[in-house]
Parts: C-alpha cells; sequence; structure tokens
C-alpha cells in the first residue's frame, strides 16, 4: 500500500494501513481456520449428519438442538473445526476498534484532543456494543 503522493494526515495514513493489513490478516485466519475444519483436523461440534437437518430449522430449533451456545459462548467452543472459524470473524468485527488505539496517542502528540476523546468515545462505544452488555451483539 502506497502511501506517497497523498497529502491525507498522517493519523488517517496510519488507521488506513493497518485496516488494510488487518483485513487481509482476518481472511488470512478465516482460510486457515476453514481449512482446518474443511480437513477435519479438529472434531466439529455439530456433526455433518446433523448439520443438514439442522439448517432447515428455525434458528432457536437449531440452536437448542445443536447445543449452540448464544452471545459470547462460542469462545467455549473454540476446540471445535466448525466455532474455530469464529476467530478471524471475530478478529475482522473488532478490528476497527484495534485501528483506533493508536490513534489515541497519535492524536494527543499532534495536540488535537478532541480528536483523541472522540477515538476514545468509538472505542467504548463500540466494545460496549460488542460485549452484548446492552441486550444485542456479542456474536
Amino acid at each position: 500500500m502506497s502511501t506517497q503522493n497523498t497529502a491525507a494526515p498522517k493519523e488517517q495514513l496510519l488507521y488506513g494501513t493497518m485496516l488494510f493489513y488487518g483485513c487481509w490478516s482476518g481472511l488470512l485466519i478465516m482460510v486457515a481456520t476453514y481449512l482446518i475444519y474443511c480437513f477435519g483436523i479438529l472434531d466439529p461440534h455439530v456433526g455433518m449428519q446433523d448439520v443438514t437437518r439442522l439448517w432447515s430449522m428455525p434458528v432457536g430449533e437449531y440452536l437448542s438442538q445443536g447445543n449452540v451456545p448464544m452471545g459470547w459462548g462460542w469462545a467455549t467452543l473454540l476446540n471445535r473445526g466448525d466455532f474455530l472459524n469464529f476467530i478471524g470473524i471475530a478478529f475482522l468485527a473488532g478490528l476497527t476498534i484495534i485501528c483506533y488505539i493508536p490513534l489515541i496517542g497519535a492524536y494527543f502528540k499532534k495536540k488535537d484532543p478532541i480528536f483523541a476523546i472522540l477515538a476514545i468515545a468509538e472505542i467504548v462505544v463500540l466494545s460496549v456494543a460488542a460485549s452484548g452488555l446492552v441486550g444485542s451483539g456479542g456474536h
């Protein structure tokens, strides 16, 4: 990714560069974990014989009959092939939060506290929303 010949502020370039490499990293994680699932390196939580039967059900029945946890409960199943690929998805979902973190210091260093506070607020709002503490999200 070239950053030459651009008039964008350094903070935007930092955010964009982190987002660029973070997206590719997330995609590589998803490919690697999917291959682990496809080649059966780790046993799945829901076996293939049950997947086709469960997929036709409403989500509530699928979760119940497949013994699939809700919210962040999937994190307890990361030793299973079918849940391992959630790592890449969660990484990509949280990438914006990760990219905002270095902006706080960069904006304070630039003596631009308003943007630093906005970056902190963005991190807090996104983190609370992803946590599921307010009744939604978290998965």
